[in-house]
């Protein structure tokens, strides 16, 4: 926990309270206020706002309502020289994280401040988690060809180390599990995996969404905002088709990863950060860098391990099992009876022409299992598949 806000219409107690924390090592603004502090809270991110509950105009509780009405979710500590259990229950039932009596008590603060702390992170992991079982539920890397099996003792190896990896592939073939798999086996399992793809956000604004911006950086930075880099500090930090990144953002990547410290946006402080980077591209590299449209110490950097998933299109055994694995997956979330694949509707699958590699596989069975019986026939993955069939 770093930036903390001190919201009291008091200076003695906002000074007391700034000495306290400094000498703790946090960095301190304040306001004094609730108005004040309010504008300060939507404009900062801050790690947790003490906040007076009796001040004139605004005060501590409507602050408080305030912040929830706005989802703003940072730790809010309630301060008080007048109060008493009705007071403390009131502001713990509108989202407060804990309520303190003036004169405030050191030791109360810290173990407040290291407890605020634990939550914080908590509520970060829920969030991380939900998203990642939402979007991969019942995923793994699925296969037993040659190529697979020898991916999956890659990662064993790979995985318990900060080696930086760089994984290859065309789209859709799963480079994003393998990225995926890498964060789970390894020690930082239970901290942050961060996402970015690098091809999906405008060059001018990577750089804002890598390190951060501090507010005023640029027209629409209304607010100082965390980057990925940050949010990543102490998990893994994946950045998907890396290939597409603007120069002035390869740059600064290559910073960070030489020296583990980043600058946002229109700042000046460097700020250390922690996290193992995995880099992912559908491009050849070497020929980006032959032709000055990638860096190619960054390229180092960043392939200290090379793995290439393969197209599916290699690994035709595979097939079978990957649909079975679909369908299963997709019958569950459309809430039907699990159908099944008649075994000429497997070999049907197996010669497909996948050019959208295992994404397209599995669009092509939430098709069959949408629109077909019980049991899939091969004539109907003919019909919905539309396949280019091998000779």
């Amino acid at each position: 926990m770093g930036k903390i806000l001190i919201v009291d219409d008091e200076r003695s107690i906002r000074r007391a309270l700034r000495e306290i924390l400094e000498f703790e090592g946090f960095e301190i603004d304040e306001a004094e206020n609730g108005k004040e502090g309010f504008e300060k809270i939507k404009e900062t991110v801050y790690d947790l706002v003490f906040c007076d509950i009796k001040m004139p105009g605004m005060d501590g509780i409507e602050v408080l309502e305030a912040m929830m009405a706005s989802n703003i979710d940072t730790p809010m500590i309630m301060i008080s020289g007048h109060g008493n259990i009705e007071t403390a229950v009131q502001a713990i039932k509108k989202g407060a994280f804990d309520f303190i009596e003036k004169p405030l008590d050191l030791n109360r603060i810290l173990v407040t401040i290291r407890n605020a702390g634990d939550r914080a992170t908590l509520v970060q992991e829920t969030k991380t988690l939900k998203s990642t079982v939402k979007k991969f539920k019942g995923s793994s890397i699925i296969g037993e060809t040659p190529e697979i099996i020898q991916i999956k003792e890659m990662i064993e190896k790979v995985a318990p180390s900060d080696a930086r990896v760089l994984v290859t592939g065309e789209n859709g073939t799963g480079k994003e599990l393998v990225a995926r798999s890498l964060h789970d086996f390894s020690y930082r399992k239970a901290q942050p995996f961060i996402e970015v793809n690098c091809a999906a956000i405008p060059s001018e604004l990577i750089e804002s969404e890598l390190f951060g911006h501090e507010k005023g950086a640029f027209t629409s930075a209304v607010k100082q905002k965390k980057g990925k880099f940050e949010l990543a500090s102490g998990g893994t930090l994946f950045l998907d088709e890396i290939g597409d990144m603007s120069a002035s953002a390869q740059a600064k990547v290559l910073r960070a990863l030489q020296e583990n410290v980043i600058q946002r946006v229109g700042g000046e402080k460097d700020i250390k950060v922690d996290a193992r980077v995995v880099a992912a591209t559908n491009k050849d590299l070497r020929k980006e860098i032959a032709e000055g449209r990638f860096r190619e110490d960054l390229y180092h950097r960043l392939a200290v391990i090379l793995i290439h998933v393969p197209a599916l299109n290699d690994r035709r055994d595979d097939i079978p099992l990957l649909a079975e694995h679909f369908l299963t997956n997709i019958c569950s979330e459309h809430g039907i009876p699990r159908k099944s694949f008649a075994p000429d509707a497997l070999d049907a699958l197996k010669k497909v022409d996948w050019t959208g590699n295992i994404r397209e596989l599995r669009n092509i069975v939430e098709r069959l299992v949408i629109l077909c019986g019980p049991t899939i026939q091969a004539d109907e993955v003919l019909m919905y598949a539309n396949p280019k069939m091998k000779v």
